[in-house]
């Protein structure tokens, strides 16, 4: 397999990001991103479960994995997750020292977010097949 798809399918871990107004919201926007094109998860709309879609919130259920990365305190991806019924593995850019309104969005700090939820860590199947930045 090649291209964007290679491991999402496969592996069944959605990832759900915030994408708010601020600094920390483009980031977690950006670090999903990134792990999506790496093969990592497959990024999925928070604002359809928020909206209770049914056919969004099955295949929320079929997941093996929900990541919710969330920018500052609010945590909204965690709460949205949550008021449906799930409960994902969370993480907030606050607790990785990023503060919201002093914050660059730039390719270090994409960096630093991918690697603290990915541990630094991609299996050499991912690099193997991704085709994207993490077979690089």
């Amino acid at each position: 397999m090649a291209g964007n798809n290679c491991m999402c399918q496969q592996t069944g871990v959605l990832i759900f990001s915030c994408s708010g107004s601020s600094d920390v919201g483009e980031l977690s926007d950006l670090a999903a991103r990134k792990m999506a094109k790496c093969g990592q998860a497959k990024m999925f709309c928070i604002a359809s479960i928020g909206a209770n879609i049914p056919e969004m919130i099955e295949s929320a259920k079929a997941a093996s994995k929900l990541i919710a990365i969330d920018g500052c305190p609010v945590a909204c991806s965690k709460k949205i997750l949550e008021q449906a019924g799930f409960t994902p593995v969370a993480f907030n850019l606050k607790d990785m020292g990023f503060i919201k309104g002093k914050t660059k969005a730039d390719d270090e700090s994409i960096e630093q977010v991918f690697s603290k939820i990915t541990g630094g860590k991609v299996e050499e199947a991912d690099r193997n097949t991704s085709g994207g930045c993490c077979g690089s």
